[in-house]
């Protein structure tokens, strides 16, 4: 399946938080989008692997993406060496995406430094002929490099080099994230706290892309940072 764009999360609801509303915005236009998480999430304090499993479903329905898989990787625990490199490297030359959205290169969970670096490596490394990989028919994959990699805002509030309006889109942003009902706000849940159950958390979602529009003249926007300059025809492609 080729695809337009592939967003990859260290977790699910990492990429429905990060850019969700990117996400609906350009499925709405008619481009192909997936998704990839690397863990199940399987050391969250709340909910289980079984329960994300089922919330990431039915966060992939709201969005409206065309393929969603999980890579098993394991939570906490995954490292940026071959073995998962080559993993990565096997989907991203079966999706062969235009554009790949990944995890904040800086942020409070250990895991999304190490999922960011993991798939900017892999993006490199799958552009590469002599790198062979073989897809589920035991056929040669053939090398595909990303034209673009974008890295989301997570819990610090990193200065974008890129921010998209979502303008219209906020609303099925947050209800992907809320679809994850395990792990955020619940008056009746008698889960231990952490640092995302909190009301402010759930309504950070609106205030942060809130904000970040304000920035730029509209309603709500999502803010990424690149790894190489941004390039334009004109400066009239720019709002």
């Amino acid at each position: 399946m080729k695809l337009d764009i592939l967003a990859i999360g260290a977790h699910p609801d990492d990429v429905e938080l990060g850019c969700g509303g990117t996400l609906a915005k350009e499925v709405s236009k008619g481009k192909k989008v997936g998704i990839i998480d690397l863990t199940r999430g399987e050391l969250g304090t709340r909910g289980t692997a079984e329960t994300r499993d089922e919330e990431a479903f039915n966060a992939a329905k709201i969005l409206g993406v065309h393929s969603r898989i999980n890579m098993r990787f394991a939570d906490g625990f995954f490292v940026n060496d071959k073995e998962h490199q080559l993993e990565l490297i096997k989907m991203i030359r079966y999706y062969k995406p235009e554009i790949i959205i990944c995890n904040a290169i800086n942020d409070r969970h250990i895991d999304h430094p190490k999922g960011s670096q993991l798939v900017s490596d892999a993006c490199f490394l799958s552009g590469l002929k002599k790198i062979e990989t073989y897809n589920e028919e035991n056929e040669v994959q053939e090398p595909w490099r990303p034209k673009t990699v974008y890295h989301y805002i997570q819990w610090k509030d990193i200065e974008p080099d890129v921010v998209v309006d979502v303008t219209g889109f906020i609303d099925k942003k947050i209800d992907s994230a809320l679809a994850y009902k395990t792990q955020f706000f619940d008056p009746n849940s008698k889960e231990p706290e952490t640092p995302i159950s909190s009301r402010n958390f759930t309504d950070s979602i609106d205030y942060r892309a809130r904000n970040l529009g304000r920035l730029i003249g509209v309603e709500h926007a999502e803010g990424y940072t690149v790894e190489r300059y941004v390039a334009v025809d004109s400066l009239f492609n720019l709002k």
